[in-house]
């Protein structure tokens, strides 16, 4: 059984019921097949990698084959309610394109993401080894991700693209964090619009 995900509430609580939901990097559709369940949602995914996608397509999930770098061009600006991308931002490349396109094809953008600036990371570097967490699962070697950033690099990254940030929420081993989030969250989860 997979581990429970607690941004998944939090998603799931700013999806209305019968939108039009864009997944990226969807894994194995469990987010998607959530609010299918859940919110009764049209729901999209795209993935890259083919054993995901197989097992997305074993989740019942509407799932297409691309690498996000290169952009959403196959979809129509405003067409979709919600683009979510959930613990993926920080394996792309074009970060700034990526997040620019999400909010072309969607109303609202919904990303989650580790905080690299969580206390616990910060002291893994001061014993001068790289951060392996719930949030930072991989050792440097053999990660996925290639940005490492904080809360408050988005929140500086946000404001320089006019991106408005309408809500933000702060986790540490499943818990709120409503204060010193860039020190004491391990994650972070936000929903975005233009301003």
């Amino acid at each position: 059984m997979a581990a429970y995900r607690y941004d998944y509430e939090v998603i799931t609580q700013w999806i209305e019921p019968g939108e039009k939901v864009l997944d990226l990097g969807c894994g194995d559709g469990s987010l998607l097949k959530h609010l299918i369940e859940v919110r009764q949602v049209q729901g999209y995914g795209v993935e890259n990698d083919p054993d995901k996608l197989l097992a997305c397509v074993r989740n019942g999930v509407n799932v297409l084959q691309a690498n996000m770098d290169e952009g959403l061009t196959d979809f129509e600006d405003g067409f979709f309610d919600h683009v979510i991308m959930s613990l993926s931002l920080q394996a792309m490349h074009n970060t700034q394109g990526i997040l620019a396109e999400m909010l072309r094809v969607g109303h609202e953008a919904v990303v989650s993401f580790p905080n690299f600036g969580y206390w616990r990371h910060r002291q893994s570097i001061l014993n001068g080894r790289m951060p392996v967490s719930e949030s930072l699962p991989h050792q440097w070697f053999n990660t996925p991700n290639v940005r490492f950033f904080t809360i408050a690099d988005f929140d500086a990254l946000c404001e320089m693209n006019g991106i408005a940030v309408r809500e933000r929420i702060g986790f540490d081993e499943g818990k709120v964090v409503t204060e010193e989030a860039n020190f004491l969250a391990s994650m972070a989860v936000y929903r975005l619009g233009r301003d």
